[in-house]
């Protein structure tokens, strides 16, 4: 069967990849991918798997905060 927001949960993390890694960047989303799955990883293994989503948009946060314009800009 299937719901209206069966892939939210994935797509949030996809959004969370691009911005990590810079709009626009093909390297930057990698090194963004990399870094969520460390990220989640880390927090899971350390913390209950409850928090790894929570850990993840702390650091989705704090690249907002600190680097706007991703891990890695796309060069215009």
């Amino acid at each position: 069967m299937a719901y209206p927001f069966m892939g939210q949960a994935i797509a949030i993390k996809a959004f969370a990849v691009i911005i990590r890694g810079g709009l626009g960047s093909v390297p930057g989303a990698i090194l963004g991918g990399m870094a969520l799955g460390l990220v989640e990883a880390i927090a899971g293994g350390l913390l209950s798997t409850e928090y790894k989503d929570l850990f993840s948009y702390t650091v989705i946060i704090s690249v907002l905060l600190f680097r706007p314009s991703g891990l890695v800009s796309a060069r215009q």
